[in-house]
């Protein structure tokens, strides 16, 4: 018998990529970042869409009819998989192999997988077909972070990023930020990707392949993952919450449920099932303001889920998972940075085990200018003074339109 897939190495996940599988890999180029309307115009046109926005999440919020419409070995588990060995008269321990290969190895197609016969290949082949995204660009920041641009089977376009972090260990710790839907419903002023409205969600499968794919581009492992790249994760939650059993997976990527992070908008009852999934995961909440009216004209969904509906479901989350929350402040000059926001704030997540990442507003075709380092300082002092366990997040790739709220799917 032949030998089953080997350990990867810690600085090497899967074979690279050929040359004929990328459609185009530009490094350090300057292609704008632009939406296609002026500044002012595009913050008003996201702030107008709310209703529509709202339309959309609802059509969206079960998932399964938008995503894609063919199935993916990647998003199967093993047992899945030995059901299809079963199928074909293989025996059941060949879904673990396959799995191995294709989560493990990161394998882009069967004719790797050596420990499985030439005729067994050329069968999932035909029947099961590994459906790879096509890299259209790959954008390096003088940061060191990458921002790559993916072609899904069905033409649909995301993005993803890797961050690279040295601990104070020295070693390298390696961040996917991944999308779980193609556009976004949510309208946010202050994001990229509300320009391109919402197309749809995205399959396990596709959401896994992101990893996957990184990893046989750069060799090397992925040691976290967060959901911050384009769309709403909790509108795509069976999806989501696949992709992560997948990449958590022991026979697979095995990345640590911990240093996974799902950010939402905050979506209540999401936040709520969230805390079904019985996964030790960080959850991530966007916040950007300390009342509803800015909220509102900031984030059009906090119409519909106003503060004191998020909050209390983060209550909830709380009180079932005993983990903290992060919340997600985005600080906007002359916006939601007042002097009478610290003391909100406390009033707000008081009874909340939490703390807060403040993140200097990226720039952008809505026009919004982040605060000066003197107000960011005095901000996050006020913040911390007040009793709130706050950090000034440190932004990366924003130079390559790749940083919070960059994102939107431009070649």
């Amino acid at each position: 018998m032949n030998k089953a897939p080997r350990e990867p190495r810690a600085d090497a996940v899967a074979p690279a990529m050929t040359t004929g599988q990328v459609a185009e890999s530009k490094e350090g180029d300057s292609v704008a970042a632009g939406v296609g309307a002026s500044q002012a115009a595009k913050g008003i046109q996201a702030l107008g869409a709310a209703a529509g926005a709202e339309r959309e999440a609802d059509a969206v919020a079960c998932g399964a009819a938008d995503a894609a419409p063919h199935a993916d070995p990647r998003e199967l588990y093993p047992e899945e998989l030995a059901g299809i060995m079963a199928d074909m008269a293989e025996p059941a321990y060949r879904g673990g192999q396959v799995f191995a290969w294709l989560h493990k190895e990161a394998a882009p197609s069967y004719d790797q997988m050596t420990n499985l016969s030439a005729a067994l290949r050329h069968r999932l082949e035909a029947t099961l077909p590994i459906a790879r995204p096509t890299l259209l660009r790959r954008r390096v920041s003088t940061d060191g972070t990458i921002k790559y641009l993916f072609a899904l089977a069905d033409g649909a376009r995301i993005e993803s990023v890797l961050m690279r972090h040295r601990e104070d260990t020295g070693h390298i710790r390696h961040t996917a930020c991944l999308s779980s839907q193609a556009g976004c419903a949510m309208g946010c002023a202050f994001c990229a990707t509300a320009s391109l409205g919402f197309k749809r969600n995205l399959s396990a499968g596709e959401i896994v392949a992101q990893v996957l794919e990184i990893a046989t581009i750069e060799q090397t492992a992925i040691h976290n993952a967060v959901y911050m790249g384009m769309g709403e994760p909790l509108l795509n939650g069976k999806a989501v919450e696949k992709s992560i059993r997948l990449l958590h997976h022991p026979q697979g990527q095995n990345i640590g449920a911990r240093r996974i992070t799902l950010s939402t908008c905050g979506l209540p009852e999401g936040i709520r099932d969230m805390a079904t999934w019985g996964l030790d995961l960080v959850l991530a909440v966007s916040l950007h303001a300390a009342d509803d009216d800015t909220r509102s004209r900031l984030m059009p969904v906090n119409r519909r889920h106003p503060l004191g509906e998020v909050l209390a479901a983060c209550r909830d989350y709380s009180e079932a998972t005993g983990k903290r929350i992060t919340f997600e402040y985005a600080m906007i000059k002359g916006v939601n940075i007042g002097a009478d926001t610290p003391r909100k704030l406390v009033d707000l997540l008081n009874g909340i085990p939490c703390n807060i990442n403040l993140i200097p507003v990226n720039p952008g075709a809505h026009g919004y200018k982040p605060p000066n380092q003197k107000e960011r300082a005095l901000f996050l002092r006020a913040l911390q003074a007040a009793g709130l366990d706050a950090v000034v997040r440190q932004e990366r790739g924003q130079d390559i339109q790749g940083a919070c709220g960059q994102l939107a799917g431009e070649e």
